[in-house]
Order: structure tokens, then sequence, then C-alpha cells
């Protein structure tokens, strides 16, 4: 297989082919652009599929360029929701980058991998710059963006900043001399006005390369941690193992596709096993072992499979679970809270009033329960915590 059909493979689009084609037989290091949202500094799943094409590219010999929105993120980008996301500060986009650096290299190349942000060439655009910069795009061109065409529709207000959220974005492409720019589908108007911008710089247009936007536990939705519906790669591994096991059986072969190494005549195999009317079930605990022992380890993945047929199959305890103290009486919402399993009062009262939380396999149903004994602590399938009473 050459570099083209390589990098195309898994793709939903090449914005366009021919220009990928000639710039490969270029025979140099493309630059290729890929931006990062620092609101959300962990990575999942659905993150990690267009890394994974990225690392794809590095494997190649291409650099990655990865665009830190540090200045657009004080704008708040629109794609795919009905309002602005929030604006962040210096100091939060500075913390959620410290910890987004410890895990890409779980994908990524070091060597190469070039971190930029883009308030290096935005923040210094003068109020004429940006004048000038916006006489390059016209109004029309940019609310035909889905997302703004929805909300005009549905007279839901847009601020003027948000307008010029894909004209700052796109004018990163033309400062960093991207040769392609990379990402899921719902940022294919941002990469098609980059290409736009570029031309009008005198640049020649970057490629757009998109990738399928991977849904969440939910089936329904993409993985987004605003959904909460997420696997991050740093999650434990029997947390993944069971996370995967969640998943509808609908979506497990895209989850072949999009989130394993597993070459396609192998995919193509699994999916004959599963119309054959082979168990959803153990093509699911493959899928999860193979999800684990990428971002863990072999051993690690047949461990949490073990732990999931003892805790899920076989309505067991888990081993090592841990443990937390009661120095008297504790409201059952407090101790939802202080341990993790809720991260608000209500969320603690909703769990509690659609049974999810047992003590000893009692069900906890009254939200004024006080917890005056030690036992096991189980929140819905997955979470477990001894209770010492001291």
């Amino acid at each position: 297989m050459d570099d083209f059909e390589l990098i195309k493979r898994g793709t939903a689009d090449v914005i366009t082919e021919e220009e990928l084609k000639e710039k490969l037989k270029e025979k140099r290091p493309l630059r290729v652009k890929f931006g990062i949202d620092p609101t959300a500094p962990e990575i999942h799943l659905g993150l990690a599929v267009p890394l994974r094409k990225l690392r794809q590219l590095q494997d190649l010999g291409h650099t990655g360029v990865l665009i830190v929105g540090n200045f657009t993120a004080k704008i708040g980008d629109p794609s795919g929701v009905s309002k602005t996301r929030p604006v962040l500060t210096d100091e939060e986009i500075k913390n959620n980058m410290a910890r987004y650096r410890e895990d890409i290299f779980e994908i990524l190349l070091p060597e190469r991998t070039e971190f930029r942000y883009n308030s290096e060439w935005c923040e210094p655009l003068s109020s004429t710059d940006v004048i000038k910069l916006t006489q390059k795009v016209t109004l029309a061109r940019i609310i035909e963006r889905d997302d703004f065409e929805k909300r005009l529709r549905e007279n839901n207000p847009i601020s003027l900043h948000e307008l010029l959220y894909p004209v700052f974005q796109a004018y990163d492409s033309v400062f960093i001399d991207a040769d392609i720019e990379l990402g899921g589908t719902d940022q294919t108007f941002n990469f098609l006005m980059g290409r736009e911008l570029q031309r009008e710089f005198g640049k020649t247009p970057q490629v757009c390369i998109t990738m399928p936007l991977l849904e969440g536990l939910d089936g329904v939705r993409k993985m987004s941690k605003s959904y909460k519906n997420y696997i991050s790669i740093k999650d434990p591994p029997d947390e993944i193992f069971g996370k995967i096991m969640s998943i509808p059986d609908a979506i497990v072969m895209k989850y072949y596709e999009l989130c394993t190494d597993l070459s396609p005549e192998k995919i193509e195999k699994i999916e004959e096993r599963l119309a054959s009317g082979v168990n959803p079930r153990d093509i699911k605990a493959e899928l999860a072992r193979e999800i684990v022992r990428m971002y863990h380890s072999e051993k690690a993945a047949i461990g949490a499979e073990g732990k999931f047929e003892r805790v899920f199959r076989e309505r067991g305890i888990p081993e090592d679970i841990g443990s937390y103290t009661l120095e008297g009486k504790m409201w059952i919402v407090r101790l939802l809270q202080d341990v993790g399993f809720a991260s608000t009062g209500g969320e603690a009262r909703k769990l509690i009033t659609q049974g999810a939380v047992k003590i000893d396999g009692e069900v906890i149903s009254d939200v004024n329960y006080e917890v005056d004994r030690g036992g096991v602590l189980k929140v819905g399938k997955r979470r477990f915590i001894k209770l010492v009473f001291s």
C-alpha cells in the first residue's frame, strides 16, 4: 500500500485527493496542522481517532504542528453546539495544557511534534490588521456554517466575536504554512476557510483530511467530556474494559475501525463472525482487551477481563477496591460526594432515586439515609468502595 492509500484509509474525506498526491510527490516532510481545544485537556478515544491518523503521518516522516488555541479559546468555538463554549482564562489554559502534554505522547512522536500557541501571531494583530483580515472573508461565507444557520433560523443570538472564530482559526493555517489540516468532520467548515485564506495570502491551499466522529457510550452523540459519555485513554484498565463492554452493539465495528490498529482484513473477519451469529458480548470483550492493551499492557488487559468476569458475570466484588473511613454517621448524599461517586448533591440524589446505590447488596433509596455501619458501597455497575466504620 502506497503512502496515499495508507493516509486515505479510515478517513471521512480528503479535500482534495489530487492535491494530496501532488504534495506527497514533493518527498518532503509535510506540515500537518492539528488544532487543540484547551478547554478539554483529557484525551479520550474520540480525540484519539484523528491523533492516531496524525501518528500515522508522523511514521511516514511528516511533522505534526499542534496549534493550542489559547487565543481562540477566549472567543469560544461554537462548532456543533447551540451556543459558544465557555471562555477560558490564561491560567486555566496553562493548567489544561500541562495535563495534555503528559498524555499526548502516548500517541504522537515527540521528535516530530511542534507545539504552537496561536496567541503568538493573533494577539499582535492591530485593529487595522484585523480589519484587513476580515476584508478577505465575506459574511455570506461565514453564515453558511451549519451552526450559524440553525441559530439564525431559531432566532438565537450570535455574537460578532463568534463570527471571527473561523477567521482566526483559518489564519493559523496561513501563519504556520500548513500543508494539511487534520481533524473531525465537525471542523470541515473551518478547514475550508483555512484553504480560502491561504489562497488570499498567495499560499498553496492546505489539504483537508477529516476523520469520522466516534459516538460515545450512549451510542448517539459524539464522544465528549461535555456529554460525559467518554473513555479516557488514562482511565484505569478495568474502567476502560467495563466502559467498552457497555457500548451499544450497533457501534462495535466502528470502534474496531477507528480505535484499534487491527488490519482491515482482521476487522473484516471479526465482522463476518458477528454476522454469523457470534455473541456480540464476545466481540466486545475482544475489543476491550485490544484497547486496554494499546494504552496499558497485555498483562493489564488480561487482568481487566478477569475482573470484569468476576464482577459483572459472577456478580462478585473486586479484590483491590479502595476504602473510606467513617468516623460516625454520615449522610449518604455527602458520602457519595466525598468518595468521588457524585460531583454534586443533585447528582448524588439522582443516583439514589434511580436505585443505583447499594450497601452490601441493599438498595439505598432514601436520600436522607445516614450510613452508620461498614460494608461495601456499590454505585452503578462498576464503582465500589469499602466503608470502614471507626
